[in-house]
């Protein structure tokens, strides 16, 4: 990030016009960087988003997404900061302000899901997906995309991972054959998930392994599955509890990378060079 912004101040001495106000710019707003495309910067500089583009591949950059990659990596808080934040936001929760309670709770819920992480069935849930032969992901129509997110990020790691979310009786696809030896099957519940029951008890007899992820409260059998991760209580019963689920999806899968290691390494540079090739294909 140091080296960035020293490039900055090259750039406002010694640039061309247009290269000293996007330098001028990115030097005051590094904050903001974070919440901005190149398109918005051209429209509030008044230049067009090529010229911003340039400007970056001059930087050594790809594009903005590459600069908020880098300040992702490189900006940190310091304890005394956090303290601070939490200070506050614990102050502002105490006297009612909504956001700030809503934050607050889910800092707890994020709280639970690290928690968790350092619990036996964590380690159990993740060694099943590492190994398991073929992986099948089966949720509710409205969790669909968290479904595919999912998905998306355990292919970082290994083959054999499919979702499934009802539509059209999609789930039918489990039992239509044998299931292979080692196979298993992650049910993500919701409260509309009226299926979900039957299907990992159907799962079960077909000889699935179950990995559940369901609310605390959720009135689950202890042999309904193999392993069971709690998230927290959602808010209000209408609720579907979507950012701790998002955060446990996303610290699941992460986990399963690193277990699975160098071969994940591996996996996501093969990937991430396909998608260049892809990406500059499409640019001709």
């Amino acid at each position: 990030m140091e080296d960035f912004v020293h490039k900055l101040r090259q750039y406002v001495k010694s640039g061309t016009p247009a290269e000293r106000r996007i330098a001028k710019y990115f030097t005051e707003h590094l904050n903001d960087l974070p919440f901005e495309t190149a398109a918005s910067v051209a429209d509030r500089l008044d230049l067009s988003p090529m010229t911003v583009g340039r400007f970056l591949r001059a930087l050594g950059y790809q594009g903005l997404d590459s600069v908020k990659v880098e300040i992702r990596e490189t900006v940190t808080t310091s304890p005394a900061q956090l303290q601070s934040a939490m200070s506050e936001l614990h102050a502002d929760a105490a006297e009612g302000k909504p956001l700030a309670v809503l934050v607050a709770e889910q800092i707890q819920a994020l709280h639970h899901i690290y928690h968790l992480t350092a619990q036996p069935h964590w380690a159990e849930a993740v060694r099943l997906i590492s190994t398991a032969r073929e992986v099948s992901i089966a949720t509710h129509a409205r969790l669909a995309s968290l479904a595919n997110h999912f998905c998306q990020r355990l292919t970082q790691a290994r083959d054999g991972v499919r979702t499934l979310d009802g539509t059209d009786n999609r789930f039918a696809e489990l039992f239509a054959r044998p299931a292979v030896d080692d196979a298993l099957l992650v049910i993500i519940d919701c409260r509309r998930f009226a299926k979900a029951r039957l299907l990992a008890r159907t799962a079960r007899r077909y000889g699935y392994k179950v990995v559940l992820i369901s609310p605390q409260q959720a009135d689950w059998m202890a042999d309904q599955s193999n392993v069971m991760l709690p998230l927290p209580p959602p808010r209000a019963p209408d609720l579907d509890n979507l950012p701790p689920l998002v955060a446990l999806l996303d610290c699941l899968s992460e986990s399963v990378i690193l277990e699975v290691g160098e071969e994940a390494a591996l996996r996501r540079r093969r990937m991430l060079e396909f998608a260049t090739v892809l990406g500059e294909t499409a640019n001709h």
